[in-house]
């Protein structure tokens, strides 16, 4: 059982340490690969009455272009 835990605890900190050398040497930011919340269709994810005016821009934009 503890070799077990071990050989896991070991792959996990090298797939962390990959994944953070990687960062590291391409310099660029973490972002999503989807489009994240936007492409499931969903308007807004706040609890917001009304959405921020940089949003009702948007929003007047999109519906403008058909």
């Amino acid at each position: 059982m503890t070799t077990v835990f071990l050989m896991t605890f070991g792959l996990f900190l090298l797939v962390i340490f990959g994944m953070a050398l990687g960062y590291i040497v391409k310099r660029r930011e973490i972002k999503g690969s989807c489009g994240g919340i936007a492409a499931l269709g969903i308007e807004k994810v706040c609890d917001c009455e009304t959405p921020c005016a940089r949003r009702r821009a948007k929003m007047e934009q999109a519906r403008r272009n058909g």
